[in-house]
């Protein structure tokens, strides 16, 4: 069942399994490159990319149909005209993808990898299922659709942490968060949210104003829950 579900009270726990069963409904759960994927390891697939979704709900399923899960890490190709007219190509290796209106991609070692260490600051499918919370408002921007007033108060404290960070980062100083959080906007946020499942407490002492947005957004984490006020 994994470890993230084991550690959710009874009440957050069946919420969780409803949703995942609506996702093994929805969403074809598809194998690549000789991977087999069994009953329970679908399950795991399901439950691991609602986790995101315990209180926003089945909306964040919204918008696309497939999940591709590769044996593990996979090679994208990517390209890139610059100002010049030049065109620049080149391959990334990836652990997870998600396309704005197409499939998630995840790695199943590093799936199982986050399931073995899972405080370990990563969890790749909440990683990617931020990415498609994130664009449901029509904008990858790092910024889910909220009410108006919350989401005013998201922007503004999401860019202060974010600018903070990057002068971190750019400043060579080493960081509790992952530095790739300093990518986008987009990147910062579902970093955030994978620390949020896996290291909350590292979440909340270097950022404690996105910790507390996200909180909100997801619930407390299933293995720290936010103290009481």
């Amino acid at each position: 069942q994994g470890p993230w579900l084991a550690a959710l009270p009874d009440g957050r726990r069946a919420r969780l399994r409803g949703l995942a069963a609506l996702f093994l409904q929805r969403k074809a759960i598809t194998p690549i490159g000789g991977l087999e994927l069994d009953g329970a390891e679908r399950c795991l697939l399901a439950a691991l990319c609602c986790l995101p979704l315990l209180e926003f709900g089945e909306e964040g399923l919204h918008g696309w149909t497939q999940l591709l899960v590769y044996p593990e890490a996979f090679r994208v190709q990517r390209n890139h005209v610059d100002a010049a007219g030049v065109l620049h190509e080149w391959q990334d290796e990836l652990i997870g993808e998600s396309w704005e209106a197409g499939p998630l991609i995840l790695s199943w070692a590093d799936v199982m990898a986050d399931c073995a260490e899972p405080r370990a600051g990563f969890c790749v499918a909440a990683h990617e299922m931020a990415h498609k919370l994130d664009v449901l408002d029509g904008a990858l921007d790092g910024t889910p659709p909220l009410p108006r007033e919350w989401q005013r108060a998201w922007a503004r404290d999401f860019q202060a942490a974010y600018e903070a960070f990057c002068r971190q980062v750019d400043a060579g100083a080493p960081t509790r968060i992952d530095p790739y959080a300093a990518e986008a906007e987009e990147e910062f946020f579902a970093v955030a949210t994978e620390y949020h499942f896996s290291d909350p407490a590292t979440l909340r002492a270097e950022m404690p104003a996105v910790a507390a947005h996200l909180a909100r957004l997801y619930g407390p984490p299933p293995f720290d829950p936010a103290p009481a006020d």
